[in-house]
C-alpha cells in the first residue's frame, strides 16, 4: 500500500480511527484517575579523590569518573535502604524505600543526582535528607583502605535536598497526548489492514480488474429504491435514472459493429440487484423510442412481474411448453414500447428448459420485432441457467453491488461465460454510496433553468370500464395468435414523397441509399441521375 491507499482507507473508515483515539483517551483518563499522586525529592553530590598535585589531581579525577558508575548501585542498594529504615522507622519497609530509590551520573562529569520518590510530599524529603547523610558515610566507610583512617575518594553535597513543586506522576497532560498519538498509530493501522483484508469490490477500476471487463456504469445508492424501485414519475429525474440511461447509451456503443439485440443481466449471487436494474434498463430504453421486451428467465426467483405489476403466471415457461401463445403471454407496460414476458410457472428443469431449441427459435423470432430483448436470469455462480441462456443471447452484462460482491466471485462469474464462449460486454456497479470515489455525479438542469420536466414512462393502470368490441387495440409487434413471431412496424415513405424530397435537395454530390436484406444500405444511384432519368 502507498500514500494514496492509506488515505483512502482513512477517509473510507476514519470511524476506526475516531474510535481508537478515543479509547486511548479514555484508558489515559481512567489510569490517570486512579493512579495516586507522587512526589520527588533530589540531592546531587559530588566524587572527587585525595590528590594535591597536578597529575596525581587528572588521575585522580579520571578514577573518580570511573569509579562514580558504581555509586548508582550502591545508592539503589539494599544496604544503604537498611542504613536509612534504621535511622527513623517508618511504615516503609527497606524494600519499600529501596523500590523508591533512582540514581543517575551526569554525563561526562563526576556528579551522582539520587532521587526519592513518595505518596507523601513530607516523608520524601525526609528520606532524602537522611540519604544525603549515609550515602557519604556508607562510601567513606567502603573507600577507606585497611589500616588507613583516610578514605581514597570523598563525597561532598554540592546540591542540598530539594521537594519538587509539583507532582511527578501522574500528568495529565502527556498522558492524553501519549494516548492521542496511540490511538493514531492504532487506529490508521487497523483501517489499513482492514481494507488490505477487504476483497469487496468498492470501485469501478477493481470491478474491472476482477472481471476483466469495462464497467458501463456505476448506479448509485437510493434510498428510495425500496419504496419505488422503479425509475418512474418521482425518480425520473434522479441521479439513478441518470445513472441507466448512461448504462443505456454506453451498451448502445459497445459494439458498433454488431449492435447489441438480446442482452443477459445476471450477477455472481443473489441480491445484488440485477432484476431491477433489467427493469430499469428497459424503461431507458423504452424512453428513447426503442421497442423492448424484458423476458424473466429466472425459473427459480422470478422477481419482474412483481416488480412492474404485473400477472406472471402464464409467461415464458407456458411459451416454451406449447400451452400458450407468445402473443398471449407477452403483456405491454405503459405506453412506450416496452414488452414483458413473464416468468409462468417455476418448472422442475430450468436449465434444460432454457437451453432448448425452443427458447433459442423464441429469441428469434423476438429479435424481428424489438429492437432490444433483456433477458432476465439467475446468478452465475450458484447455477448454470444464465450461462445457457447467455450463449443463446448476444452477451452479458454482470452486475456488482457494492461492497458486497468480492472479487473473486467476479472473477468466478466472468469465467464461467468465458467457458461457454460467452460474450461479458460489461459490468455495472450497483449501489454505489453517493460519497463514494466510485459515484458518478449527476447533475440536473431541470429546476436550476426551469425547464420543463422529461415525461417520465409511467405504470399501466387498471382500467375502470372493461374495453369495448370495437375499441382498437394499441400497437403490437406481434403479427397474430396463430403466428406468435414479431415483425418489425414502420412506415415508408410513398413514391410521391422520394421524388418530392428529391426535388427539394438542392445538392447534387447526395446519393440515394437502399437498404438489403441484411441490414445494410447500399448506395443506388446519385441524385443528379435520378433527375437525369426523370
Amino acid at each position: 500500500m502507498d500514500l494514496r491507499d492509506y488515505v483512502r482507507a482513512v477517509r473510507k473508515r476514519w470511524w476506526m480511527v475516531v474510535g481508537a483515539i478515543v479509547m486511548a483517551i479514555g484508558v489515559a483518563i481512567t489510569v490517570t484517575l486512579l493512579t495516586p499522586p507522587r512526589y520527588a525529592a533530589s540531592v546531587t553530590f559530588f566524587v572527587n579523590t585525595r590528590g594535591t598535585e597536578v597529575t596525581q589531581a587528572f588521575q585522580g579525577g579520571q578514577f573518580a569518573q570511573e569509579r562514580v558508575k558504581s555509586y548508582v548501585d550502591v545508592l539503589t542498594s539494599n544496604r544503604l535502604a537498611v542504613a536509612l529504615d534504621d535511622e527513623e522507622p517508618s511504615a516503609l519497609t527497606a524494600e519499600d524505600i529501596q523500590e523508591q530509590i533512582t540514581a543517575q551520573v551526569v554525563p561526562d562529569t563526576v556528579l551522582v543526582e539520587a532521587t526519592i520518590t513518595d505518596t507523601d510530599r513530607a516523608r520524601a524529603l525526609r528520606l532524602t535528607q537522611r540519604l544525603a547523610t549515609a550515602f557519604p558515610a556508607l562510601i567513606s566507610k567502603l573507600e577507606t583502605p585497611p589500616g588507613s583512617k583516610v578514605p581514597t575518594v570523598g563525597v561532598q553535597i554540592i546540591a542540598e535536598p530539594k521537594l519538587a513543586p509539583d507532582q511527578v506522576s501522574p500528568q495529565p497532560v502527556r498522558n492524553v497526548g501519549l494516548a492521542v498519538a496511540l490511538g493514531l498509530i492504532i487506529g490508521v493501522g487497523t483501517a489499513a489492514l482492514r481494507e488490505s483484508m477487504d476483497s469487496t469490490i468498492r470501485t469501478p477500476e477493481a470491478l474491472n480488474d476482477a472481471a476483466s471487463a469495462p464497467v458501463l456504469s456505476a448506479i448509485p445508492f437510493d434510498r428510495k429504491a425500496d419504496k419505488s424501485p422503479l425509475i418512474t414519475e418521482g425518480s425520473a429525474q434522479s441521479t439513478r435514472a441518470e445513472a441507466m440511461r448512461q448504462l443505456r447509451t454506453n451498451l448502445q456503443f459497445v459494439d458498433v459493429d454488431r449492435p447489441i439485440r438480446s442482452l443477459v443481466v445476471s450477477s455472481s449471487l443473489p441480491g445484488e440487484g440485477k432484476s431491477t436494474t433489467v427493469c430499469n434498463l428497459g424503461i431507458a430504453f423504452a424512453e428513447a423510442g426503442q421497442r423492448v421486451i424484458i423476458i424473466d428467465a429466472d425459473l427459480r426467483r422470478p422477481r419482474i412481474a412483481e416488480y412492474l405489476g404485473l400477472e406472471g403466471a402464464v409467461g415464458l415457461t407456458n411459451v416454451l411448453a406449447g400451452q400458450a401463445n407468445l402473443r398471449d403471454a407477452a403483456q405491454q407496460w405503459g405506453t412506450s414500447g416496452l414488452w414483458v414476458l413473464p416468468s409462468g410457472y417455476i418448472p422442475p428443469n430450468p436449465s434444460e428448459l432454457l437451453g432448448s431449441g425452443n427458447m433459442a427459435d423464441l429469441l428469434a423470432a423476438l429479435s424481428s420485432g424489438f429492437d432490444i430483448i433483456l433477458i432476465d436470469t439467475p446468478p452465475l455462480l450458484p447455477v448454470t441457467d444464465a450461462a445457457v441462456m447467455a450463449t443463446l443471447a448476444d452477451g452479458c452484462l454482470l452486475v456488482a453491488r457494492h461492497a458486497k460482491t468480492t472479487r473473486s466471485q467476479a472473477a468466478m462469474a466472468a469465467a464461467a461465460l468465458s467457458k461457454v464462449s460467452a460474450k461479458l460486454h460489461g459490468c455495472v456497479l450497483n449501489m454505489v454510496p453517493a460519497k463514494s470515489a466510485g459515484a458518478y455525479a449527476y447533475y440536473s438542469y431541470t429546476n436550476e433553468m426551469d425547464e420543463a420536466p422529461r415525461a417520465a414512462i409511467t405504470p399501466p393502470r387498471a382500467r375502470e370500464t372493461p374495453v369495448s368490441r370495437n375499441e382498437p387495440l394499441p400497437a403490437s409487434p406481434f403479427r397474430s395468435a396463430a403466428a406468435p413471431t414479431a415483425v418489425r412496424t414502420e412506415q415508408r415513405p410513398t413514391r410521391a414523397s422520394r421524388r418530392a424530397e428529391i426535388d427539394e435537395t438542392p445538392t447534387t454530390d447526395l446519393r440515394i441509399y437502399r437498404r438489403t436484406e441484411d441490414g445494410h444500405y447500399e448506395g443506388t444511384a446519385s441524385v443528379a441521375e435520378v433527375r437525369h432519368q426523370r
